[in-house]
């Protein structure tokens, strides 16, 4: 049996990865590791300036990398970002559906313009790229992988005010397992990481607000004393699991969720 060196296996050189929500946080890091890895990179999201100032700092590391402002839950949006990857680079052949949004409202406060704008972004937004990503893969017939970043949310409530939020990652999960059954015949695999804590800027504006409200401390407090790790995860964190999922390292993996969280389902 012949074995491929490892180096080898996390080459991903020549390979275009598409990371939505890619600007910051989680997607950042997650574009960081498969650039490193040699992967040309479209930072798509919808906050344009921090999209083109992350790829003009990856071009600055010698990485291959441009921008594209798009808004997951619009359908036209979805169809240029696909389209400008194959202008620029060629092809697509990893997709990250990372971006999302997870307001705090309790049921009793939220309007169904409220749930139904988080369901759009985090639901239908892996929809909507997996769809026309998963097309432009059947084209170049190489395969390809795709990873959707749910949430251990998705396993386990999280807290009161992220009801919308619970029920968009639980479906993110149930989508991964569905989409890998119509996919594997094509060679494309979809898994999923669910994250648990991590220190994003969203999550970190999420603290001032609570903060501001008096209840901020102890919240993370709470949360911080169910991590048998003993600490909150970075965004490398995922982005070392997402690099794994993106390579030849998870060759006979697909329909999975690897969980990240510093054990704190353990507890």
């Amino acid at each position: 049996m012949n074995i491929t060196l490892i180096k080898n296996l996390l080459d991903i050189s020549g390979k275009t990865a598409i990371v939505t929500g890619g600007a910051s946080g989680i997607g950042f890091g997650i574009a960081c590791r498969l650039a490193e890895a040699g992967a040309n990179i479209v930072i798509a999201d919808v906050q344009a300036d921090e999209a083109q100032k992350a790829a003009e700092d990856f071009s600055a590391k010698g990485w291959k990398a441009k921008s594209v402002m798009v808004d997951v839950s619009n359908e036209e949006d979805v169809k240029n970002l696909i389209a400008e990857t194959v202008s620029t680079y060629g092809s697509v052949d990893i997709l990250v559906n990372n971006a999302g949004i997870y307001p705090a409202i309790p049921i009793s406060q939220m309007s169904l313009k409220d749930f139904e704008k988080v369901i759009d972004v985090n639901l239908d937004g892996v929809f909507l790229c997996t769809k026309y990503a998963s097309e432009q893969m059947k084209k170049q017939g190489k395969g390809g992988k795709i990873i959707n970043v749910a949430s251990i949310d998705a396993l386990h409530p999280s807290m009161v005010g992220l009801s919308a939020y619970d029920a968009s990652k639980h479906g993110v999960w149930g989508f991964t397992k569905n989409a890998a059954l119509e996919l594997a015949p094509f060679k494309i695999w979809v898994n999923s990481i669910a994250p648990g804590g991590i220190a994003t800027p969203g999550v970190a504006k999420m603290q001032s607000q609570e903060n501001s409200a008096g209840d901020g401390g102890k919240a993370i407090e709470e949360f911080m004393a169910k991590i048998p790790m003993g600490r909150i995860g970075e965004p490398d964190d995922i982005g070392k699991v997402a690099l794994f999922l993106a390579s030849d390292m998870s060759s006979y993996m697909t329909g999975s969720q690897i969980v990240v969280d510093g054990g704190v389902l353990l507890s």
